[in-house]
């Protein structure tokens, strides 16, 4: 029963660290930057990953 209990009290924290993966690979498609890429940094990295997200400028589009 403890192993039950030990999760629901981190499920909160867990939910919102994944929703602050994905706000950041929305945020970066915006910047035309890999989402899915920026998704998989902010999971170890989280609010620094977004921190650098919104530092780093706008990509310029690729010719081809």
């Amino acid at each position: 029963m403890d192993h039950f209990s030990s999760f629901a009290g981190g499920a909160p924290w867990f939910a919102g660290w994944g929703t602050l993966a994905l706000i950041n690979a929305g945020l970066a498609q915006g910047k035309n930057r890999s989402g899915l890429l920026w998704f998989l940094l902010s999971l170890p990295f989280g609010p620094l990953a977004t921190l650098v997200l919104v530092l780093l400028p706008k990509a310029r589009a690729k010719l081809f």
